[in-house]
C-alpha cells in the first residue's frame, strides 16, 4: 500500500478496512458480538498501540479501550503530552471473545492477516507498542516474557517494536505502575531517535513464531 501517500488516502483505506471488520463473519466470534471494534485514531500516527481483544465496554461502543483500561491508557498518554486522537489504537482480534476469555489461535490467525496487517501497512507507524502478551507474541519470540522484556525496544525495517504491560494487568497489580509509566515516557525518546529515518517498510519483520502473519 505504498501508494497511500496522503492523509486522506490513508483515512479512506482505514475506513474501508473498518467496514469489512464490522461485516466480518470469518470466525465464530462474530456470532456473539454487539459491535466489532476495528480501531480508532490517526491514520498517519507515529505510534500504534495493539492490545489483545475488545472487552464488554468496547463491544458495546465499538471503540477500543473505553473501559477502565482505556481510562488508564488515556492517563498514560496525557503524562507524555499525547491524546488518543494523536495515536492509533486497535487489538489483535476485533470482536469480543465470550466471557472475555483469551483469543484462540484460529481467531488470531484469521484476524491478524485479514485486518491488523493491513492496518499497519496503511498507517506505517514509526513505533508499534504492544499491550500485553498476545500482541507481543506477533513480534517477539514465543519464549519472551512481558515481565522480562517490557520497555526493551526492538528495531527492524526502520520501525520500533516496543513491548508494554497491558493496562488491565497494571490495574490488577499496582506494583507494575512505576515501570509502566517509565516505559511510556521512553517512547518519546525512542521516536526522537528514529527521527526522520526512511519511512518504515510496509512489512514488519517476520515473527519469530509459527504464525507467519506479518
Amino acid at each position: 500500500m505504498s501508494e497511500l501517500k496522503s492523509l486522506e488516502d490513508r483515512q479512506a483505506a482505514l475506513a474501508a478496512i473498518a467496514g469489512e471488520v464490522r461485516e466480518c463473519q470469518q470466525c465464530p466470534l462474530y456470532s456473539g458480538r454487539t459491535n466489532a471494534v476495528p480501531g480508532a485514531g490517526r491514520a498517519d500516527a507515529d505510534i500504534m498501540f495493539i492490545g489483545e481483544a475488545p472487552g464488554y465496554h468496547e463491544d458495546q461502543q465499538g471503540l477500543p479501550f473505553v473501559g477502565a483500561s482505556g481510562k488508564y491508557l488515556d492517563q498514560l498518554l496525557a503524562q507524555i503530552g499525547l491524546s488518543r486522537e494523536q495515536v492509533f489504537i486497535t487489538n489483535v482480534v476485533k470482536c469480543r471473545p465470550p466471557g472475555n476469555r483469551d483469543p484462540l489461535p484460529p481467531e488470531i490467525d484469521t484476524c491478524v492477516p485479514t485486518y491488523l496487517k493491513r492496518q499497519v501497512e496503511v498507517i506505517r507507524p514509526k513505533l508499534i507498542a504492544t499491550l500485553g502478551r498476545f500482541s507481543m507474541a506477533l513480534f517477539f519470540p514465543n519464549t519472551a516474557r512481558i515481565s522480562r522484556i517490557h520497555g526493551q525496544p526492538k528495531r527492524a525495517n526502520g520501525r520500533i517494536y516496543y513491548p508494554l504491560f497491558h493496562p488491565a494487568a497494571v490495574l490488577r497489580n499496582p506494583n507494575l505502575r512505576p515501570a509502566m509509566e517509565e516505559d511510556f515516557k521512553r517512547m518519546l525518546t525512542l521516536l526522537a531517535e528514529i527521527g526522520d529515518e526512511d519511512d518504515p517498510g510496509d512489512e514488519p519483520p517476520p515473527p519469530p513464531r509459527q504464525l507467519s502473519l506479518f
